[in-house]
């Protein structure tokens, strides 16, 4: 896995990446109440707000970690954003997307340089 420093994480699934937010920030944002998902086939570009989520204390915007297309989403999310707090590295991803360049991953941070990262 791969993570960004607005607190997401990668999961490179054969020709695409998998997008979640990790447990860390599903902790800071709260009891997760809404996500409002992309459209599959939206070609996104770095940094663009792809998913926005409303949890008890906030709302916030999930950006789009690099280049690419989305290919699916996690429909199951529209009935139960909880699952996003009860398993944000596994059933609570958002997306799945097809990146243009995949030696732009080399670029993120790995699981151990995260953890120093959040400290």
């Amino acid at each position: 896995m791969k993570f960004t420093e607005e607190h997401e994480w990668l999961r490179v699934e054969g020709d695409t990446v998998v997008v979640g937010i990790t447990e860390h920030a599903a902790t800071q944002l709260g009891d997760i109440v809404f996500v409002d998902l992309p459209e599959e086939g939206t070609e996104v570009t770095k940094d663009d707000e792809v998913v926005t989520i409303e949890s008890v204390k906030a709302a916030s915007d999930i950006l789009a970690p690099m280049d690419g297309t989305i290919v699916e989403v996690n429909d199951v999310l529209a009935d139960n954003p909880a699952l996003v707090n009860e398993d944000p590295l596994g059933d609570g991803w958002f997306f799945k997307m097809e990146i243009e360049d995949k030696a732009a991953l080399d670029e993120l941070m790995d699981e151990e340089a995260y953890l120093k990262y959040i400290g």
